[in-house]
């Protein structure tokens, strides 16, 4: 599968749990239905928390990849 191009880039390496997940949440309210966020992180909880926080709050999960020494997970908002 091709990787999607998102349309926002959040670079939370670094940032320890919930940080990344936040920082999401924040991009999810202020960007318009349709964006695709990709949040970059080197907690490996957010390759757990933010699939988890994106069901619950009905967004799409695009994917989960693992790069070198950190997650790319990729979401689209649906709502």
């Amino acid at each position: 599968m091709a990787e999607v191009k998102p349309d926002k880039t959040i670079d939370a390496r670094g940032a320890l749990c919930p940080g990344p997940l936040m920082e999401l949440i924040k991009a999810i309210k202020e960007e318009p239905v349709g964006t695709v966020i990709e949040v970059l992180s080197s907690d490996k909880g957010s390759a757990k928390d933010i699939p988890e926080w994106v069901k619950k709050a009905g967004h799409e999960l695009v994917g989960v990849f693992e790069k070198e020494g950190y997650w790319s997970i990729v979401v689209k908002k649906t709502k």
